[in-house]
């Protein structure tokens, strides 16, 4: 009778431990075919977004053309007004045969003076490299601070007579809570190894020698502005230390400063100045199938993690 129940015990162990490995092997051969969809489709996108390309142009005719590069918005590397990006546009603007002539057309509030720098110092490259092919900044709305970084670069630079131009200048600003805290009873518990790795610290009293210290940073990019503005500009610009103040004007009033040579629009300067009246966009745009792409990635990943932290349990 023992003998009859450990056999039937033995058989119910065996038969659940075979139920387990045939659950589990399913579970692999889902997961397996799960990931080869995904990966199937991602390279498909990825072959999509290959051939697409990436520059948007407004209808090639074949013909000599006037190339616009767009730069809208704030001037930072997670933008989309980043240097990689406005770098590569303008090099394929250049490169193109057909250009007669390049349009940056700018409105942006400015931002990363990096990011700026870079964006400048290619076209000077470039102008160097192309020395046939003009290069000509076109203001909208606003031309601040790093947005007019790039544009002293140019060969001449028009706007509209309300736009809004100048903000040459650096800044850094934040904020200062000791006496709060004190009032509060808060206290304040830092821990660092390097005299002034937590300076700034907006909950520890300011230090001057840690102020002086970023009063030399502040003005040393502000002197790489100024001296790349004069650089761009010239003996365009009036002998007036206002210019570099941090004001901004109208585009009107900024040729009378030098900081703009003439009023017009991007169609007037490809029309009346390059004389090709036909505009081609060379913008770096990031189309729905970079972003689809990018979140497919995404997405693998994060399912191949979970397939391992399910191996692993």
């Amino acid at each position: 009778m023992n003998d009859t129940n450990d056999s039937q015990v033995e058989q119910k162990l065996v038969n659940q431990l075979a139920r387990e490995f045939l659950q589990e092997q399913r579970s692999q051969r889902r997961w397996s075919i799960f990931f080869k969809s995904l990966l199937a489709l991602y390279l498909f996108s990825f072959l999509a977004v290959y051939l697409s390309g990436e520059w948007q142009g407004s209808g090639f005719s074949g013909g000599k053309h006037t190339a616009l590069i767009d730069i809208q918005g704030v001037i930072a590397m997670e933008s989309e007004a980043n240097a990689d990006y406005i770098a590569s546009g303008l090099r394929a603007a250049f490169k193109d045969e057909n250009t007669a002539g390049v349009i940056i057309r700018i409105n942006s509030p400015g931002g990363s003076p990096v990011q700026s720098g870079y964006i400048n110092d290619e076209i000077h490259r470039l102008r160097k490299e192309y020395p046939d092919t003009p290069l000509y900044a076109v203001i909208g709305d606003l031309c601040a601070s790093g947005g007019y970084y790039i544009a002293s670069a140019a060969d001449k630079i028009y706007a509209d007579k309300a736009s809004l131009v100048g903000s040459i200048g650096v800044i850094m600003s934040g904020f200062g809570f000791v006496e709060s805290i004190e009032k509060l009873g808060i206290e304040r518990r830092v821990r660092h190894a390097g005299k002034s790795k937590a300076f700034l610290d907006p909950f520890s009293p300011q230090k001057e020698e840690e102020l002086a210290h970023i009063d030399n940073l502040l003005d040393g990019v502000y002197q790489q502005f100024i001296d790349t503005v004069k650089q761009g500009r010239g003996d365009r610009l009036i002998d007036d230390d206002k210019i570099f103040s941090g004001l901004i004007w109208t585009g009107e009033q900024s040729i009378e400063l030098g900081l703009v040579d003439e009023l017009g629009s991007a169609g007037y300067v490809a029309r009346e100045i390059i004389g090709v009246e036909e505009i081609v966009d060379f913008t770096y745009r990031q189309n729905y199938l970079d972003r689809f792409a990018g979140s497919l990635g995404a997405s693998i990943a994060m399912h191949l993690e979970e397939m391992v932290n399910y191996q692993l349990k």
